[in-house]
């Protein structure tokens, strides 16, 4: 009996060792507090600019709410909010209309277009400003001028360089003999017009981040392949591709969830037009939410498909690296 009690005691203070063992999260904020403390104040904004926000636009997307049936004040008079909870018809009702597809499509094709003249252009030029040239410096900083001018500032004096009656370009075009142009008045010169405007933007970023990849890439793999009698775009495939994976993969990401989500340069050159033909996800979104009637809940539909489309992009996106070894 003595020996049974005995080990009755050792599996009771053992099982009391295991319950005062601090768990992993414990453990974690105990030897890490410091980190944990630094982090919060961003943390308690994030969740307060970003979390709540979100939040509220998921809730909206399930109702019928409109500018007609939303809670507001009117000076001393508060009108209680009428919409009610429908459920995913929001998001059948757009998932379900041509119009949704038709929008989709275009912002595909903005999407690949502009990302696509971005990395190669940006990868020409900073393989060419990589290189010893007489006024390089003075090369980059007028190439990443653009990058520096605000988008609207961009848009508006793109807007007016494209005006069909006093714009610089027809003026050329004029001048040469030619005839002017309706730039932004026939779908498919308004679409080359935002894409021509987006990818004179977006060009810098890329050149600058591909230019910071050549220059990791060591001298003495290239001074070793010249050697072994590797020509110029053997080089180029061999050794400036593969170094650059890692930073390409990135910026192509980034890249495309920027030119996706472009909102200012669609906005603010064709303001969608002519009628919608150039107007993206995000533009028709916008306009639900600020045009016309009003629809709350609508254009959060519309936002929160946005944001599900780009979540499952980046996964997929970051699968595939993974699975061609790449450790991003």
């Amino acid at each position: 009996m003595a020996v049974s009690t005995g080990r009755v005691a050792a599996a009771g203070e053992g099982a009391r060792g295991r319950h005062d063992r601090p768990g992993p999260l414990r453990r974690a904020l105990s030897a890490h507090w410091y980190a944990w403390a630094m982090i919060a104040p961003v943390v308690v904004v994030m969740a307060v600019l970003i979390g709540w926000p979100l939040a509220r636009g998921v809730y909206l997307s399930l109702t019928d709410a409109t500018e007609a049936n939303i809670g507001r004040t009117i000076g001393v008079n508060v009108i209680p909010a009428t919409y009610e909870f429908v459920g995913l018809d929001n998001y059948v009702q757009i998932l379900t209309s041509g119009l949704f597809w038709d929008k989709l499509a275009w912002t595909v094709v903005w999407t690949v277009v502009c990302v696509g003249l971005h990395y190669g252009i940006g990868l020409g030029l900073a393989v060419m400003l990589n290189r010893r040239l007489r006024l390089r410096s003075v090369y980059r900083v007028l190439l990443i001028l653009p990058w520096a001018v605000p988008a609207f500032v961009a848009a508006f004096v793109w807007r007016y360089l494209y005006n069909s009656d006093y714009g610089v370009i027809n003026g050329l075009l004029k001048a040469a003999g030619l005839p002017a142009v309706g730039w932004l008045d026939d779908p498919t010169t308004a679409k080359i017009a935002v894409i021509a405007v987006n990818v004179w933007i977006g060009v810098p970023f890329m050149m600058v981040a591909m230019l910071g990849g050549l220059q990791s890439i060591p001298g003495e793999l290239y001074e070793a392949a010249e050697v072994d009698g590797a020509n110029a775009w053997q080089r180029f495939r061999a050794i400036t591709l593969p170094g650059l994976r890692q930073v390409s993969s990135t910026v192509i990401l980034l890249g495309t969830i920027w030119t996706f989500n472009m909102f200012p340069i669609i906005f603010l050159v064709t303001r969608g037009g002519p009628g919608s033909e150039t107007e993206i996800l995000v533009t028709y979104a916008f306009r639900e939410a600020f045009t016309g009637v009003r629809n709350y809940a609508g254009s959060t539909a519309w936002g929160v498909i946005i944001l599900l489309m780009l979540v499952v992009l980046a996964v997929g996106y970051r699968r595939t690296l993974r699975s061609q070894g790449d450790p991003w």
